[in-house]
């Protein structure tokens, strides 16, 4: 399963940097000026493994796209084994054991230029865990999901994007996507706000009990399903016109974005606590510019408060 993940997410990964990468030449044609293509660094954790994140900064699409895929094992930190056991891990029981982790996974988040498109999150990952000395994980699962964040509603975007990952959650199982659907916006949501970061997508961790095989099938068809998710989305919206004010109120959710990502998000946590974690991809996630005002509502009737009356009661896109 180790190999298979890791050829999995740096396929993933390909796919999705030639897409949009795609989107930014042909966003260059229509403007007449130069392209502006994702950069690759590779690294490698002195710990163990490498890793290769994939970054757009600045683009003629994009202001910031991160497609990062880490690929690490090594010793698991005390703060680390405190996680799984507090998270009832079964197989972590042992306060004397020694462990080593093993995890790979693709993550990315695209920050739009233009306040039409929306921002889209992804994020799918294998942990193992195995105790010194044996062979077989103490425990091993599957997690991931992707969410989109508009700054404007529109319905069909909404629907194209819950369409696509429905429809292979279904040919699983179609029990996953309600499941994953509700979860998703409970995972997003923003407590002292009193409202999720965007319209959602599936949201699932743990994914460990049945058939691995099958689970691994599972994520790698969500995983290369983005690209239908997403870029006809922004093939539509790149180039709308927008307005001054139509900026500022993005930046003013970019800046709802940065709280719930540095406050509650779950992956942030877990590679801070990671030895020889690297900040610089853990941070990527976070957008170039964001906003905060004193006390600002959005007036009543506008499509700004059409969007925030979606975020405090998120709705079924489809059936």
């Amino acid at each position: 399963m180790r190999e298979r993940m890791s050829t999995f997410v740096r396929k993933m990964q390909n796919k999705i940097v030639e897409n949009l990468d795609k989107l930014e030449v042909q966003a260059a044609q229509e403007l007449g000026v130069a392209p502006k293509l994702f950069v690759r660094d590779e690294w490698v954790r002195k710990e163990g493994g490498v890793g290769l994140s994939c970054v757009l900064q600045e683009g003629n699409v994009f202001e910031k796209a991160g497609v990062l895929v880490s690929v690490v094992h090594g010793p698991a930190s005390a703060n680390l084994i405190k996680q799984m056991r507090a998270r009832k891990k079964e197989g972590v029981s042992d306060e004397s054991g020694v462990y080593h982790m093993f995890a790979a996974g693709c993550s990315m988040v695209l920050h739009p230029h233009n306040p039409n498109a929306p921002t889209a999150h992804l994020n799918y990952r294998y942990f193992e865990l195995v105790k010194e000395g044996e062979e077989k994980p103490v425990a091993a699962w599957f997690g991931g999901g992707c969410d989109l964040t508009p700054s404007y509603l529109f319905e069909e975007d909404a629907v194209q994007f819950h369409r696509v990952i429905k429809d292979v959650c279904d040919k699983h199982d179609t029990e996953y996507y309600p499941k994953f659907k509700k979860w998703c916006d409970e995972y997003f949501y923003i407590p002292h706000r009193h409202e999720t970061r965007g319209v959602g997508g599936i949201f699932f961790d743990d994914l460990e009990h049945g058939d691995h095989n099958k689970l691994f099938k599972f994520v790698e068809e969500c995983g290369l399903s983005f690209v239908d998710q997403y870029v006809p989305i922004m093939q539509r919206r790149w180039n709308a016109p927008f307005s001054e004010e139509m900026k500022r109120w993005q930046q003013l959710r970019r800046g709802r974005y940065v709280e719930f990502n540095l406050v509650y998000d779950r992956g942030t946590k877990f590679g801070l606590v990671t030895p020889g974690a690297r900040i610089e991809s853990i941070m990527c996630s976070l957008p170039l510019t964001a906003r905060w005002e004193y006390m600002h509502e959005p007036a009543e009737g506008s499509k700004e408060a059409e969007l925030i009356k979606v975020l405090q009661k998120p709705r079924e896109w489809v059936l």
